[in-house]
């Protein structure tokens, strides 16, 4: 399956994992994987356009069919949770309000660039839902599940992954959340 976006044509991610994080790659070669690996796709693109603006401007790709993907931290009981929380590029991770209660933590806040690269192994202005460390919960915006189809990062910054916006909400770790981007 090849399609395309913006300027951009997608194929099947699994055909190319020379252009994923090697925890993306797992993740999409794992039996357990809870959908066919070909529905997620991939892209190569000019790394040093990987961030939202700069991508969705040269690649004619809509803010409103790509989403970001950031990871937040708090502490409860003395021990450091994760989460990532994916929303659309049009909005901001709500990450004070809704974010922190979903992770239920009296504080939560974006993870510091180091530490979010050094848990997820992916690339800073990468990082994706797919291929988190086992236990992260992973926010997806209700927006995010609604949109026919979305792109989000590859763990690295040379490519990027288009996946139907539906199949966010069956990513391991899922929790749909209404109002998590604003």
């Amino acid at each position: 399956m090849t399609f395309t976006i913006g300027s951009l044509e997608f194929i099947p991610a699994a055909g190319r994992p020379d252009l994923l994080a090697v925890p993306v790659a797992a993740a999409l070669a794992d039996p357990g994987w809870p959908f066919p690996a070909d529905a997620v796709c991939v892209a190569e693109i000019d790394p040093g356009l990987a961030d939202t603006a700069a991508f969705c401007e040269r690649y004619a790709v809509p803010a409103a069919e790509s989403a970001n993907c950031v990871v937040i931290a708090g502490r409860r009981e003395g021990e450091t949770r994760f989460a990532a929380c994916l929303v659309l590029a049009t909005t901001r991770a709500d990450v004070n309000n809704v974010a922190r209660r979903a992770l239920d933590v009296r504080k939560a806040s974006f993870a510091p660039t180091e530490v979010a690269v050094a848990e997820t192994g992916m690339e800073y202005g990468g990082i994706t839902p797919i291929g988190l460390p086992a236990g992260w919960p992973v926010l997806v915006d209700a927006a995010v599940a609604a949109t026919a189809q979305v792109v989000i990062g590859s763990g690295v910054r040379r490519s990027k992954l288009a996946l139907a916006g539906k199949t966010t909400a069956d990513l391991p770790g899922a929790v749909v959340i209404e109002g998590l981007g604003r």
